[in-house]
């Protein structure tokens, strides 16, 4: 499933003033290639996607550079200047996603995470990864859960976007 539309022409330009074209990426959660469809052309990108048939529906090695068919918590990669994690983080557990993020950090120089408040869901279209596990998360308890973000853009109350911003001493 896609996420919400609103903010989306935001956080493109804000990449796009942030990073010089052919800067890497990997997009978690690509499912449909969202992101790969704003920013492919300018960044060199990579995804990693859970499911299979989002894989083969929406063509996404014909789009990126490296597809990865797997669970990001159990996925080890290389450097990359930015990663996305575009309506992901809820979809694991608090214990689960700390390790992911705390992963993360040390692979790239900024992160962005897009992450929805208090929204409840199931699995969906025979997809078992589609079910939220952080249904309660809201902007107070994303900062008490991954500290060191920061919010950018809130386009709707029950919707945010983040960004890591790993530091030279890092």
């Amino acid at each position: 499933m896609s996420s919400y539309a609103e903010g989306k022409e935001f956080l493109e330009g804000w990449i796009r003033g942030r990073f010089p074209e052919g800067s890497t990426c990997l997009d978690v959660g690509a499912c449909d290639g969202t992101w790969f469809n704003r920013l492919g052309g300018y960044l060199a990108m990579d995804a990693v996607e859970i499911w299979m048939p989002n894989i083969e529906r929406n063509h996404l090695e014909s789009k990126y550079r490296q597809v990865f068919c797997a669970d990001v918590s159990e996925l080890e990669y290389g450097d990359y200047d930015i990663i996305l994690f575009g309506d992901v983080i809820e979809h694991m557990t608090v214990e689960q996603a700390q390790r992911v993020i705390a992963y993360a950090k040390g692979h790239c120089r900024e992160m962005i995470v897009a992450v929805p408040f208090l929204y409840r869901q199931g699995p969906m279209y025979g997809n078992r990864w589609e079910a939220h596990l952080q249904e309660d998360l809201t902007p107070e308890k994303f900062d008490e859960r991954y500290p060191g973000f920061r919010m950018i853009y809130r386009p709707k109350p029950n919707y945010a976007y983040y960004v890591y911003e790993r530091r030279e001493d890092q």
